[in-house]
């Protein structure tokens, strides 16, 4: 018997009660290293039955599974489990029945905490403190009669200028959609620049896209920037503070920085972060090889001087862009570190990074040579997909593949050395499960016993990619909102206090556009379908920060291959005269039509 098996052996049997978690941790078992395993975990009965039961998975071919990069034995196990078919394990009514879960074990809505910062001020303004004896039956008639009363001159000056705060916090945008912009490949993240002026969108097809939005509803395509040598993806790209530079990212160790100038054609300025400043026993089993990994998030400091950076090697990177050095290069995690920012944009001291460790940890840039964190922020049970800043040096908001959003405040982080007595990860490093195939169920959720979150926010689908979430800017929504897209093909839009304040249906809207009835997910993902998979998945969407306006990032489209971006705005009248709503676009912004419409000579 191989070491490997050996190895695997020794751990206690009621660590691998259903065989899973046990399987994953071999990844290349040749058959008899297989049937020892089965044999010493008991679970041979499964393993024969899942064998005869394969014929019947057309749909989920194995060969197809196990040749996804990562994908290993144990990820085909569990989907047959979450199937939960009775002829995988043997005879019915054999099966222990499980204990049901705590149905108020789900954070309550409304919550106390968010309701107190809704009434602080530092997220907009609450109706209820300006009076009015007017009742709205609609957000169309609040708008219309709140502007009646403002040219009437009916209120006083600081209800004229409390009125305008509501206002603008009013108009969420709907479902029907302006335009429909068609990518021949997906759409990995789509984001407007500070002020409003340029838009781009990322595509795996290594091309970002640039749009000027200084007009929002009259948009105009002026560039295409193209990664050389990306690899699979690109991962992520960010604007630097003067709108002069894109730094774009894909699975490897290099920073592609873009002008963004029209004029300016030449090919982009490659930085390489591999040169990490580890030596000896600093760079550890994951920095044998340490030129090669994955860069899975980049941000620009706030005076665009430096980048920070998070890999799949555990690791945060700080680089200075005019020296081309490695300024920092921490391995702060236990896992891949999936999303990394800046706490606020005026000053580069403090940064954030979130985890596949499920752990948020905060960076004191002033300290970071000791190679410890200033803090650490625990509450979610599956890995980070995303942090987003509010820019105030105090309120961050985060993803998770555990379906949640949560809201943080600087001031409650937990410090190092109580990170360290008490393990706030011990109840969540053992989970195995993979967000690419199957997704988290809401009787595996549990509450964090050292969550220090202030709000948790629920409803949307985190599930398959690392999808994205955002505060609502200040200037269109007086800060009013959180908001995240989401695996079932919505945007959602949240209240402080984690009530739904809307949805935008872009899955249903993009199908209308298109033309399409039927979505045809392709193998192995078409069972997805029984989790609410549409015609998208919303990787990101980002609000207009001077408009009411929100751009969807997605996959999906004519095929899952494909991806667009999908423009709402608030809209008073559908039936009023103006721009057709619902225009179909190539990436040039010249009209298009599906690929499924026919044209008669």
């Amino acid at each position: 018997m191989s070491d490997s098996v050996q190895e695997i052996l020794d751990v206690p049997r009621e660590f691998v009660k259903d065989g899973i978690q046990f399987l994953n941790r071999c990844q290349k078992p040749d058959k008899k290293e297989f049937r020892q395993i089965c044999q010493a975990v008991g679970v041979g009965f499964l393993i024969m039955g899942a064998v005869g039961y394969i014929v019947k998975l057309v749909h989920i071919p194995l060969n197809n599974i196990l040749g996804e990069k990562g994908a290993g034995i144990g990820v085909w196990l569990e989907e047959l489990v979450r199937r939960e078919d009775p002829s995988i394990f043997g005879p019915p009514g054999r099966t222990r029945p499980r204990t049901p879960p705590d149905p108020d074990r789900f954070p309550k809505v409304p919550s106390e905490k968010g309701t107190e910062l809704m009434d602080s001020g530092l997220f907009g303004v609450t109706p209820a403190a300006v009076p009015s004896s007017t009742k709205y039956s609609s957000p169309q008639a609040e708008v219309a009669l709140r502007l009646l009363d403002r040219e009437l001159g009916l209120r006083d000056p600081i209800d004229q200028r409390m009125d305008q705060r509501i206002l603008a916090q009013t108009m969420i945008p709907s479902d029907p959609a302006d335009m429909l912009i068609r990518f021949p490949q997906s759409v990995y993240s789509g984001q407007f620049s500070d002020d409003g002026n340029f838009f781009y969108a990322v595509g795996k097809d290594f091309k970002v896209r640039m749009y000027d939005t200084s007009n929002p509803y009259n948009w105009r395509y002026y560039k295409t920037a193209r990664f050389p040598f990306g690899q699979w993806t690109l991962s992520d790209a960010s604007l630097s503070p003067d709108n002069r530079w894109l730094a774009i990212t894909s699975l490897l160790p290099h920073v592609c920085l873009a002008p963004t100038d029209p004029n300016d054609s030449g090919d982009p300025y490659t930085l390489d972060l591999s040169n990490t400043g580890l030596t000896g026993r600093e760079q550890g089993a994951y920095w044998r090889d340490a030129r090669h990994f994955a860069i899975f998030s980049v941000r620009y400091s706030g005076d665009s001087r430096e980048l920070v950076a998070g890999t799949n090697r555990n690791s945060v990177i700080v680089y200075d862009i005019e020296s081309r050095t490695v300024l920092h290069n921490v391995v702060g995690h236990n896992d891949d570190v999936n999303a990394v920012c800046f706490a606020d944009k005026s000053s580069p001291h403090i940064l954030y990074s979130g985890s596949d460790d499920t752990t948020i940890k905060v960076w004191d840039r002033r300290s970071m040579a000791d190679r410890r964190a200033a803090g650490a922020f625990v509450g979610h049970i599956e890995g980070l997909t995303y942090i987003d800043s509010k820019n105030d040096g105090r309120y961050l908001l985060s993803n998770g593949k555990d379906h949640s959003m949560k809201l943080w405040d600087l001031r409650m982080a937990m410090s190092e050395p109580d990170f360290s007595s008490k393990d706030p990860t011990r109840c969540t490093r053992n989970r195995t499960t993979d967000y690419r195939w199957t997704e988290l169920r809401d009787d595996d959720w549990f509450p964090h016993p050292h969550d220090n979150s202030v709000v948790t926010f629920r409803g949307h689908r985190v599930t398959r990619t690392l999808i994205r979430c955002h505060f609502s800017p200040p200037g269109s929504t007086n800060s009013r909102y959180v908001y995240s897209g989401s695996f079932d093909g919505k945007v959602y839009i949240w209240n402080l206090d984690a009530t739904l304040a809307g949805t935008i249906d872009v899955g249903a809207e993009s199908q209308r556009i298109l033309g399409r009835a039927n979505a045809r997910p392709s193998p192995p993902y078409r069972h997805l379908r029984d989790h609410g998979y549409t015609a998208a998945c919303i990787r990101e969407a980002h609000w207009h920060p001077k408009a009411p306006m929100v751009v969807a990032s997605a996959w999906g489209g004519d095929n899952t291959d494909s991806g667009f971006c999908s423009v709402h705005s608030f809209n008073d009248g559908l039936e009023d005269e103006g721009i057709e709503m619902g225009r179909l676009l190539n990436e040039r912004l010249e009209p298009s039509q599906p690929a499924d419409s026919k044209t008669g000579g």
